[in-house]
């Protein structure tokens, strides 16, 4: 089974001169259950949808399976997507042989910058760039599919939820 291994950080400090390439996502989870997920992203233009298993190893690892799928069947399965939609806009940091995903997360978890790297090993060593601050590798409050149901902007209070609007997908589908 295909594993993803991944550390995740608080973002604390200036990364943006490192940034090798940025692209805008939206993301939206048809089924987050008992850590669980079901996820149909948007993203450059090319849409995926991708299957995960419960964490395992404090956080680090859980089985992960993604396909690219027609962005128009992305479209359409974002309507059945429950709590909103996240929307971010990852950059891609290379540091010391490694290619940290920096997250800069948009509306009610605006404010919210997060960097992963993925690993071939959980014990993989990797060089710490100076923007990483503390780890949260393991805590859940930081996975996107609970930022769905306690956005960071009102984390003291949970959002409501609610389906995608035929606005909001057909925004991302044009790339707005």
């Amino acid at each position: 089974m295909p594993q993803e291994i991944e550390r995740k950080f608080l973002v604390d400090g200036d990364w943006r001169p490192l940034v090798a390439s940025s692209s805008r996502i939206a993301q939206g989870y048809i089924c987050s259950d008992s850590g669980r997920t079901v996820r149909v992203r948007l993203r450059d233009g090319r849409g995926y949808l991708t299957i995960k298993g419960p964490s395992a190893d404090g956080g680090l690892s859980r089985y992960e399976w993604e396909k690219e799928i027609d962005p128009a069947d992305a479209s359409e399965l974002m309507r059945l997507c429950r709590g909103g939609v996240i929307d971010k806009t990852r950059h891609l940091v290379p540091y010391d042989g490694h290619v940290f995903e920096v997250d800069e997360f948009h509306g009610e978890n605006e404010g919210l910058v997060v960097a992963e790297v993925e690993l071939s090993d959980p014990a993989e060593p990797f060089g710490r760039p100076p923007f990483l601050g503390r780890e949260v590798t393991g805590d859940r409050r930081y996975y996107n599919s609970q930022l769905m149901q306690h956005p960071y902007r009102t984390w003291a209070d949970a959002a409501p939820g609610g389906e995608w609007t035929s606005r909001q997908v057909d925004e991302w589908t044009r790339g707005s």
